[in-house]
């Protein structure tokens, strides 16, 4: 079990850290720092660069840690909460297959985030190399990573945005 979640963490890591090296740096046909601020002033964000730097610290810096096995629920977490918020943002309006733009992608992606936090980095990983591991995995830091995940999205979609022009104000 423990080479299987292995290949898990390093593929899911090296696909997020990539989108998230794309976000920050430009690299692979990404955005970089300007497009990605950019991005998020389109989507409407109050602050587009404290979104981009989130957005990119989630997808950068959360698929380094879930590669490394390192604080896994928390990296799942983070992973789990940009998808949310993509999800929301851009795909769940296309339908749930990819090719037409759905969601499809991206809830595989949450649930092997979720699924990575339950069960933590395992044994090649530094959580297991740190003495740790046995506290960061079980049911509980999924159902946590899943729920803080689906918190934190809605934090950023109702306070970070601003509300578009015309919408009426609450009373």
């Amino acid at each position: 079990m423990s080479y299987g979640i292995l290949f898990l963490r390093v593929v899911l890591g090296a696909i997020m850290s990539g989108h998230g090296a794309q976000k920050a740096f430009g690299w692979w046909g990404g955005p970089g720092r300007a497009g990605t601020i950019g991005m998020t002033r389109s989507q409407g964000f109050r602050t587009p660069v404290l979104a981009a730097f989130a957005l990119t610290t989630c997808e950068l810096g959360g698929g380094l840690l879930i590669a490394l096995g390192l604080v896994t629920p928390i990296a799942g977490f983070a992973i789990a909460s940009v998808m949310v918020t993509a999800v929301a943002l851009v795909h769940w309006t296309k339908g749930f297959w990819v090719a037409n733009g759905g969601y499809e992608f991206n809830l595989l992606i949450y649930a092997a985030a979720v699924a990575l936090a339950a069960t933590g980095g395992m044994r090649f990983s530094l959580d297991n190399a740190l003495g740790i591991a046995d506290n960061l995995s079980g049911l509980w830091w999924g159902v946590g990573a899943a729920g803080a995940a689906l918190l934190a999205s809605t934090a950023m979609l109702t306070l970070g945005r601003a509300r578009p022009a015309g919408a009426a104000q609450p009373a």
